[in-house]
């Protein structure tokens, strides 16, 4: 991914207010990101742990989605990630849905997907985090990251409609 700028980030946003846009938290650390090893740039919002950020580049230019991050309740457990296919243990995987873009998202109609609670999918796939135990496959990393790509993109063409 190519490193991106705070205004670029703010105006990517398409399932949010302009007011909601200027008051969110960007990460403070943008110039020490591993911008070559992500596919997509995202972030907790450190002041509200229910809000959560996600960026990628599309067809159309950048694309960025507001995140609410659902609680966790219940026991421990395994969970996947089902852009990254990551497997976690407790809470690395977290429910987070997207308010749709448009006139469907302010009819309040939304899409969720269970995602690696920290989105830092780009670093686990390539081995520069650790979940635990992985899952052995037998495609190259290449195909691991063209499907995580495509699960991005499939996730994000919900929330655009």
């Amino acid at each position: 991914m190519t490193p991106l700028t705070e205004p670029a980030i703010r105006a990517s946003f398409v399932n949010c207010t302009k007011g909601e846009v200027k008051r969110l938290a960007l990460p403070r650390d943008l110039a020490e990101r591993p911008w070559a090893d992500l596919d997509f740039l995202g972030w907790r919002d450190p002041a509200a742990a229910e809000r959560a950020y996600l960026v990628a580049e599309s067809g159309t230019g950048l694309l960025g989605v507001a995140l609410r991050v659902a609680p966790q309740t219940g026991r421990v457990r395994r969970s996947m990630c089902s852009l990254c296919l990551t497997t976690h243990t407790g809470d690395g995987v977290s429910l987070m849905t997207a308010r749709k873009a448009g006139r469907d998202g302010r009819a309040g109609n939304s899409v969720g997907s269970y995602l690696c609670t920290d989105l830092a999918c780009s670093l686990y796939l390539r081995g520069k985090k650790n979940a635990g135990r992985r899952l052995d496959e037998s495609i190259t990393l290449a195909e691991k990251i063209d499907r995580t790509r495509a699960n991005l993109a499939a996730f994000l063409q919900q929330v655009v409609g």
